[in-house]
C-alpha cells in the first residue's frame, strides 16, 4: 500500500467523518432540539432513558455528544445521575446506526437496471437532491433537510474513497498475516482502543472496518476483538468533556469508561469462553460492511441488556471512586448555564429563563429587604442588602455572557425573540436591585443621621412601598408564567406610582421651604421616591418586553408609545382601580 493510497485513505477518512458531523448536524436542526429537549423530562424510568439515549444518538449521530450533553443535564441539576446513565446506555446502541448507513455502500451495481440501484448512482442522485434544496429553497427546512442528504452523500463518498484505497490490500499477504495477529482478542482489544482514541469517532472507527471488509480480506475472529475495543476507546472523549465540572458529571463521564469496559469484558470473556469449549464455525468467516454493522450492533445491544439491571450498582461503584468534595455555600444557581447546551439552543434557553427567574426572585428578596431597613434598620440587614446586590450583579454577568454564546448559533426566530427578551430583562432586574441598595443607603443615612421620623411621611411612604411591590409581582409573575393579564396591569399601575412619586416630592418641597423637615432629611426622602419611581419603570420595561413579544414587535420605547396611544377601555378602568386602591 503506498503512499498514494494512504492519502487517499487519510482523505476518505476525513470526508467520513466530515459527512457524519454534517448529516447530523442538519437531522439536529430539523429535529434534534425538539427530541433533546425531552431527555430531561422523560427519563423517569431507565426504560424511557435508553429508548431516548438511542433515538437522540441515532438522531445526531453521535454517542459522544449525547453523553456529553447527559453530563450538561448532570452538572446543571437538571438530572441525577441514574437518568444520565440510562441515556448512556442509549446511547451505547444508538451510535452503531452509522454502521447500518455506511453498510449501503455493500450494494452491488451490475448492468441494465441493476446499475440504478448502485451505491454510486443513488449517492450521486441524493447529492443532487441536496444541493438543489440547499442553493434553491428559501425555506429554512428545506435547506437543513439538503445539508442532511448533502451530508449522507459526502459520508458514502468517504466511505467509497476509503474502500478504493485499501482494495490493493486484498492482495497483500502481509496484511492478511497482520489481520491474523489481530485474532488474538487481546492485541484486537488494543487496536481497537488506540485508533479509536486517535481519531476520535467511534463510529468512524467501525466504518474504516466497514472499508477493510470490502476487501473480503476481514474475518469474523479479527473484526470481533476489535470492535469490543472500539467501543471502549470511544469513551475517551466522554472522560475529557468531564473536566473541570461537579462531582456527579465527572461521575457519568466515568460511568460511560465503566459501562464500556464491563460490556467488552463480559461479551469477550463469555464469547471466548464458550468458543473454548465448543469452537465458532463462523470464526473464519469472511464479513462484509453490513455484518460489521451487526456485529456491532449485537455486541452493543447485549451489553446494555446485561448492564440496565445493574445500574443502581454502576452508581454506588463510580461515587465509591469518586467522592463527595466537602460542599461550599453557592447562592447562584447560574451553574444551570452549562456550555454543553450551546449547540442545543432550545435546552440553553430554557436553562437561561430559569435562572433569569432565579434572578428575580432575588432581587425581589432585596426590595422587600431593603424596604424592611426603613421600619427597623440593622447593620446586618445593610450588609445582606449590599450582598444580594453583589449576587444579582453576578446573575447579570453570567446570563449575559451565556445569551452572547447561544446567539452565536443558527437560532429560530422564536429563540431569537427569547434572547432578545432576556437581554432587556436582566439588564431591569439588576437595575432593581441597585435601586434596592440605594434604599438601603437611604435607610441608613436616615439611621445614621437620628433624623425623627414623621408619621405623615411614614404612611405615605407605605401607600407607595405597597403599590411598588403590587406592580413588582405583576411584572415578575408575567416573567415567569408569560401571563400577559398581570403584564397589562403594570402600564397602569406604574401610571398611578409615578403620579404618587409626583405628589409626595411636591410635599417634600413645601415641607423644605416651610421648615417643617431639614434640608438634609427631605434630600433624603426625595432619593427614596426617585428610587421607587425608577424601580416601578424598570417594572413596566418587564411587563413592555413581554406584550411586545406576544405581538411580534421588537422596539420597547416604540411599543410603549404605542400602548399609551391606544389606551383602551381597559387601560382606563385599571388606572381607576389603582388609584382608588391607593392615594394619599
Amino acid at each position: 500500500m503506498g503512499i498514494v493510497n494512504i492519502v487517499a485513505l487519510l482523505g476518505g477518512l476525513a470526508l467520513f467523518l466530515y459527512g457524519i458531523n454534517l448529516m447530523g448536524d442538519g437531522l439536529n436542526m430539523v429535529a434534534g432540539d425538539k427530541l433533546q429537549g425531552t431527555l430531561y423530562k422523560l427519563t423517569s424510568s431507565p426504560i424511557k432513558g435508553i429508548l431516548l439515549g438511542i433515538a437522540v444518538t441515532a438522531l445526531i449521530q453521535s454517542s459522544t455528544a449525547t453523553s456529553v450533553m447527559a453530563i450538561g443535564f448532570v452538572n446543571s441539576g437538571m438530572m441525577n445521575f441514574a437518568q444520565a446513565v440510562s441515556i448512556i446506555l442509549g446511547s451505547i446502541v444508538g451510535t452503531s446506526i452509522t454502521g447500518w448507513i455506511v453498510g449501503l455502500t455493500s450494494m452491488g451495481g451490475g448492468s441494465g437496471i441493476g446499475q440504478f440501484f448502485s451505491t454510486s448512482f443513488i449517492t450521486g442522485v441524493v447529492a443532487i437532491i441536496g444541493i438543489i434544496m440547499l442553493k434553491f429553497s428559501k425555506n429554512q427546512t428545506r435547506n437543513r433537510i439538503g445539508s442532511i442528504l448533502l451530508g449522507f452523500s459526502v459520508l458514502m463518498f468517504g466511505m467509497s474513497a476509503m474502500s478504493g484505497a485499501v482494495s490493493p490490500l486484498s492482495e497483500s499477504d502481509s496484511f492478511k498475516s497482520m489481520l491474523t495477529a489481530f485474532s488474538n482478542p487481546l492485541l484486537g482489544i488494543l487496536v481497537g482502543i488506540v485508533f479509536t482514541a486517535i481519531i476520535q469517532s467511534s463510529a468512524a472507527a467501525v466504518g474504516i472496518l466497514q472499508a477493510l471488509a470490502m476487501t473480503g480480506a476481514l474475518d469474523f475472529a479479527a473484526t470481533y476483538p476489535i470492535i469490543l475495543g472500539i467501543a471502549v476507546g470511544g469513551a475517551l472523549p466522554v472522560l475529557i468533556s468531564a473536566l473541570g465540572a461537579s462531582v456527579n458529571a465527572r461521575r457519568t463521564a466515568l460511568v460511560h469508561l465503566v459501562i464500556d469496559i464491563l460490556g467488552a469484558v463480559f461479551c469477550g470473556v463469555v464469547f471466548y469462553a464458550v468458543n473454548a469449549v465448543h469452537p465458532f464455525s463462523f470464526m473464519n468467516t469472511t464479513l462484509t460492511p453490513i455484518t460489521v454493522a451487526l456485529v456491532n450492533t449485537v455486541f452493543r445491544a447485549v451489553t446494555v441488556v446485561v448492564l440496565t439491571p445493574t445500574i443502581g450498582l454502576l452508581e454506588k461503584f463510580v461515587c465509591t471512586i469518586i467522592k463527595n468534595e466537602p460542599s461550599a455555600e453557592v447562592q447562584g444557581d447560574w451553574v444551570k448555564l452549562e456550555d454543553r447546551f450551546i449547540n442545543t439552543p432550545v435546552i440553553a434557553i430554557e436553562q437561561c429563563r430559569i435562572v433569569l427567574n432565579s434572578m428575580a426572585e432575588w432581587t425581589r428578596k432585596n426590595l422587600v429587604d431593603a424596604f424592611g431597613l426603613l421600619q427597623e434598620y440593622t447593620d446586618e440587614g445593610f450588609e445582606e442588602v449590599e450582598k444580594v446586590e453583589t449576587l444579582v450583579d453576578q446573575y447579570e454577568d453570567n446570563l449575559g455572557a451565556y445569551i452572547m454564546k447561544i446567539s452565536s448559533s443558527e437560532l429560530t426566530q422564536k429563540q431569537n425573540e427569547d434572547i432578545y427578551m432576556f437581554l432587556h430583562t436582566i439588564t431591569d432586574l439588576e437595575r432593581i436591585s441597585d435601586h434596592a441598595e440605594n434604599i438601603g443607603f437611604s435607610a441608613k443615612e436616615l439611621h445614621d443621621s437620628n433624623t425623627p421620623r414623621y408619621e405623615d411621611n411614614t404612611e405615605k411612604v407605605g401607600v407607595l412601598h405597597s403599590a411598588l411591590m403590587e406592580v413588582v409581582d405583576l411584572s415578575f409573575k408575567a416573567l415567569a408564567e408569560s401571563d400577559l393579564e398581570a403584564a397589562e396591569k403594570v402600564e397602569p399601575l406604574e401610571e398611578v406610582i409615578d403620579v404618587l412619586c409626583n405628589e409626595l416630592k411636591h410635599i417634600h418641597i413645601d415641607n423644605m421651604r416651610t421648615g417643617v423637615y431639614s434640608r438634609e432629611n427631605s434630600f433624603i426622602f426625595n432619593d427614596l421616591i426617585t428610587d421607587i419611581e425608577r424601580v416601578s419603570d424598570h417594572c413596566s420595561n418587564i411587563a413592555v418586553g413581554i406584550l411586545e413579544m406576544a405581538q411580534d414587535e421588537y422596539e420597547t420605547h416604540s411599543f410603549s408609545q404605542k400602548l399609551w396611544k391606544q389606551r383602551g377601555e381597559q387601560f382606563e378602568k385599571y388606572i381607576e382601580e389603582y388609584s382608588q386602591k391607593y392615594h394619599f
